[in-house]
């Protein structure tokens, strides 16, 4: 179990330098370029060396460390859940900044800094991962290096039950994430990482269970088994059209392209009370007698 201990410090340290790095950029530079560039830069980067220590845990320890799926999804449930809590507001995730931008939340010049930072965030902790693991503190990076130059593909299953796997689990994640905007933090954060977890558990066999283009662009494009335009359509387009998917369920209609509300009548939030209606039309009765008829009643006493 010291491999694992390992790793397991090496998560704390990265979360504690994320951390640290958004500190600092949150008191040194506006709020416009620490919400576009250093946040989404910082969660970026933790995100892609949690998940790839964690990938490479998944793929070796059952083997060579002798601890079965339950540690690395616990593992996976107690990360998201610390992301969830520390990314102070980060998508982290090139579909997210989207679905922002088609919600009106977002400019288009916001959102391309913020893809261009999560590109930087993802390129980065790929490149100090594999540093991290060169040094071979532990069997596993040892054995990881030995097959890194030769790492195939996460695809597993036909081309297009792939891209429909990626595209499900986009659309779960993005209609739980909708779902939850405006809860409590404790329990948003609670159901996505149960979320996460669960996905990544039931479609991780067929496709590794990325849906985040930016995140599965760092972890497997690189690897041979499958050409680049296979990638796209599994990992871009597939969370990507299960993001619209998601988007148009929840709203009805995708605010940035159309208004019109395809799936949902739009009903009116104010509602006039009866009783002015009453009054209205019993006032409505002696204009009537004054102006057409004479009235035979006697005067009320």
């Amino acid at each position: 179990m010291a491999g694992l201990n390992v790793s397991i410090a090496f998560f704390l340290l990265v979360v504690g330098v994320c951390q640290a790095l958004r500190w600092l950029s949150k008191r040194l530079l506006p709020p416009g370029a620490y919400s576009c560039l250093a946040r989404e830069l910082a969660g970026s980067l933790q995100l892609c060396m949690s998940c790839l220590e964690l990938r490479m845990l998944v793929e070796i320890g059952p083997w060579g460390g002798g601890f079965g799926p339950d540690v690395v999804l616990t593992l996976l449930f107690l990360l998201f859940a610390v992301h969830g809590t520390s990314f102070d507001g980060a998508a982290a995730n090139p579909t997210i900044s989207l679905q922002e931008f088609l919600l009106l939340e977002s400019n288009l010049a916001a959102t391309a800094a913020k893809l261009l930072a999560q590109g930087t965030g993802m390129g980065t902790g790929w490149a100090l991962t594999k540093l991290y693991w060169s040094w071979e503190l532990t069997h596993f990076h040892l054995i990881q290096n030995v097959i890194a130059s030769e790492c195939s593909s996460s695809i597993h299953t036909s081309l297009h039950h792939a891209a429909f796997v990626e595209g499900t689990c986009s659309f779960l994640f993005h209609l739980v994430f909708l779902k939850l905007r405006q809860s409590h933090l404790m329990y948003q954060v609670a159901a996505l990482a149960v979320t996460v977890t669960f996905l990544t558990y039931t479609a991780g066999p067929f496709t590794g269970a990325f849906f985040n283009p930016a995140l599965a662009t760092v972890a497997t494009f690189h690897c041979s088994g499958n050409s680049f335009w296979d990638y796209v359509q599994v990992y871009w387009l597939g969370p990507l059209a299960g993001m619209l998917a998601a988007l148009l369920l929840y709203q009805g209609n995708i605010p940035r392209l159309f208004q019109k509300n395809f799936l949902y009548s739009q009903k009116s939030k104010y509602r006039i009370p009866k009783a002015r209606v009453v009054a209205h039309v019993e006032g409505d009765e002696p204009c009537r007698k004054r102006k057409g008829e004479r009235s035979d009643s006697k005067p009320r006493a």
